[in-house]
């Protein structure tokens, strides 16, 4: 269920998320020079490989659940983050971050994951600069990320070219590649 404010939909073809990638790269590379890129998961995981290929960066990704209670599942709840970073990234890549994510939606999950990074006893001490990169800025957001290259005036559910395989089972695939395959 969409909640009304959200009933306008956006929907992103994979050449045009690949041209709004690459044109957050540009506005990066211009403004940043980031030691290492930090992927908020799951959204920022296509975003991130993309990036690390073009600016030659290494990467890491924390995961964060957002737990909302029955008849919540549009709203954004609780944020939990995972224990640990994922990387292979050394302490000393740390010095200057770049934090992405694919949208700031309210900008809750960017404000409190700067806050949990600084925080973060591994490499807390390491950090110099965090800086934030985002797809898609919502209208609504009250979070203004430093490189976004689409700034929306209205706050639309964006619907992203991978999303439609939420919808999909490992049966439904089998069965597509099976007929593609006959």
């Amino acid at each position: 269920m969409i909640p009304d404010f959200m009933s306008e939909k956006l929907i992103i073809s994979f050449e045009e998320y690949l041209d709004t990638v690459e044109k957050l790269a540009l506005e990066i590379n211009n403004n940043f020079k980031p030691t290492v890129l930090v992927g908020i998961m799951r959204g920022a995981a296509p975003i991130i490989d993309i990036l690390s290929r073009i600016l030659k960066l290494p990467t890491a990704y924390i995961v964060i659940q957002s737990y909302s209670g029955e008849g919540m599942e549009d709203k954004q709840g609780e944020l939990v983050f995972a224990r640990d970073i994922s990387s292979i990234a050394k302490e000393e890549d740390f010095k200057k971050v770049l934090l992405v994510d694919d949208l700031s939606d309210t900008g809750l999950t960017l404000n409190k994951s700067i806050e949990w990074l600084k925080n973060y006893q591994p490499i807390k001490n390491q950090i110099q600069e965090i800086k934030t990169a985002c797809l898609w800025k919502k209208k609504s957001s009250k979070f203004t990320p430093d490189f976004c290259p689409i700034k929306l005036d209205n706050d639309p559910w964006i619907v992203q070219p991978t999303e439609h395989y939420e919808e999909m089972s490992i049966n439904e695939v089998i069965e597509k590649q099976s007929r593609a395959r006959d």
